[in-house]
């Protein structure tokens, strides 16, 4: 029996519009996807600009030395070879933090200034560039993003004279507050690549973001100058109690097999102790657990700065084991007075059910599986205490079966002291909770109430008031 010809067109032109539609709803999905992942990124930078100018809190004169921190940060951010913040004052752009060998508007008296910050930062303060002058003028000016690649760049519109570094590409911002042009922050030659004439739209974009970040601390800073020592004192436990919240993750994920959940509470006004998740790929969910030594402001900006170190480097992440190197190489680099920080890292892979595992100074990672409860203590060092050639980390790699569940804690949980007899909560005692709660089949948030109020009580804090320590926890359950 033959189909009607109208009949198979019909069938064919249902089959076109399905894979049609298929298509359109992959492309969606995916460009969601997309934008998921620039959100987690962009949510970061503020916390190292807290963190930065928590060392440069006492006079205004401290601003110029914390600006060429901040240069520095944004050249490794965007991978540029030099950047340099300019400030507007009295209509023309004075340049007031420098990192890298920057170029200069007229001829430097050595080459030697090219090579030490503070020498050349020296040069360029007797530099002077008028609003709408040259290329960075003009960005302030017009308020006009600028990004050229080589073919695109004229040296008289530059404005630079004999260039001691040659200029293969360039990106300036002009710096605004509530409308009003504030300054230009220029980044000069891609590192990325070094063969590169051009910066990428993703530099550009991190450089954007960023830009924005520098003004607003920059605000901060001038004005918790001209604050006496209360007031300071006021703002910034103010400012970091609001900039926490901002910073801990809205929503507990669910990836693929693995539930996450996760709970903190701070001894002072703010925390040393910090959790995040982010996400590195299709397959792949880092969740962080980290400790600061010390608690208040010293510990905040520690834990601020890691946070913001990890998520400025997922674009690049191969390993945990690099992820732990280059965090420490940066915070040994940046902190001082022996400052560090514990971190438990763990990599969820819903592909292959995988939980892989690095620790650096924290405490265990308590792993329940077949009604045992297993203590595991990979070799790694506190972050941030040795440089990155004397420290290893081990990692270890587990497969995720169903009703396994780890938990991860900080040490102001098993550290919780008995104000008689001056006992400790202990390790022994929360494995006692865990394990009845996961026998028990508890719901995440039933168990992580329970442990809590069996710190209170032991340590007579109700509520967690007059807790000694900052307490984190995250519970990864299989489900």
């Amino acid at each position: 029996m033959k189909i009607p010809i109208f009949l198979l067109l019909i069938l064919v032109g249902l089959i076109v519009f399905l894979v049609a539609g298929l298509i359109v709803a992959r492309t969606r999905l995916e460009i969601s996807r997309k934008r998921l992942r620039v959100t987690m990124h962009n949510s970061v930078e503020i916390s190292n600009f807290l963190s930065l100018f928590s060392q440069n809190m006492k006079s205004k004169a401290d601003l110029e030395n914390w600006m060429n921190v901040t240069a520095r940060y944004v050249m490794e951010l965007v991978e540029a070879q030099s950047v340099c913040v300019f400030s507007l004052e009295d209509g023309m752009l004075r340049p007031v933090g420098v990192s890298g060998p920057f170029p200069l508007f007229h001829k430097a008296t050595s080459n030697y200034v090219m090579t030490k910050p503070k020498y050349l930062l020296e040069q360029l303060k007797s530099e002077r560039i008028a609003v709408g002058q040259g290329i960075v003028g003009e960005a302030a000016k017009y308020k006009r993003e600028i990004l050229l690649s080589r073919k695109d760049l004229d040296m008289t519109k530059l404005y630079v004279t004999d260039p001691l570094v040659p200029i293969e590409c360039l990106m300036a911002l002009p710096l605004i507050s509530e409308g009003e042009v504030t300054g230009v922050i220029c980044a000069v030659n891609n590192m990325q690549n070094e063969d590169e004439t051009f910066f990428s739209s993703e530099q550009f974009g991190r450089f954007r973001f960023i830009a924005g970040q520098v003004e607003l601390a920059r605000r901060i800073i001038v004005a918790y100058s001209k604050l006496s020592e209360q007031q300071r004192l006021n703002q910034e436990l103010e400012f970091a109690r609001n900039l926490q919240r901002s910073l801990l993750p809205e929503t507990v994920p669910v990836w693929g097999q693995f539930s996450v959940h996760a709970y903190t509470r701070a001894s002072k006004e703010v925390s040393g102790d910090f959790y995040d998740f982010v996400q590195l790929d299709e397959d792949r969910l880092l969740v962080v657990i980290g400790d600061a030594c010390g608690k208040g402001i010293p510990a905040c900006m520690i834990t601020s700065m890691t946070r913001s170190f990890i998520r400025a480097n997922v674009d690049r992440y191969s390993s945990l084991m690099d992820l732990m190197l280059e965090l420490n190489s940066n915070l040994f680099r940046d902190t001082g007075d022996g400052r560090y920080i514990t971190l438990g890292c763990c990599v969820l892979n819903r592909r292959d059910s995988t939980l892989e595992y690095v620790r650096g100074g924290h405490t265990e990672l308590l792993i329940y599986v077949r009604e045992h409860i297993r203590s595991i203590y990979p070799d790694g060092a506190g972050i941030g205490l040795l440089p990155s050639e004397a420290v290893e980390f081990d990692t270890i790699c587990i497969e995720f079966t169903p009703e396994m569940s780890v938990l991860l804690f900080t040490d102001g949980i098993n550290e919780a002291v008995a104000p008689r007899t001056g006992e400790y909560f202990g390790v022994p005692r929360l494995k006692e909770l865990y394990l009845a709660s996961r026998i028990a089949k508890e719901e995440p948030e039933t168990f992580i109430r329970k442990m809590f109020n069996a710190v209170d009580e032991f340590a007579q804090t109700p509520g967690g008031e007059g807790q000694e320590d900052d307490q984190t926890i995250v519970l990864i359950n299989h489900i």
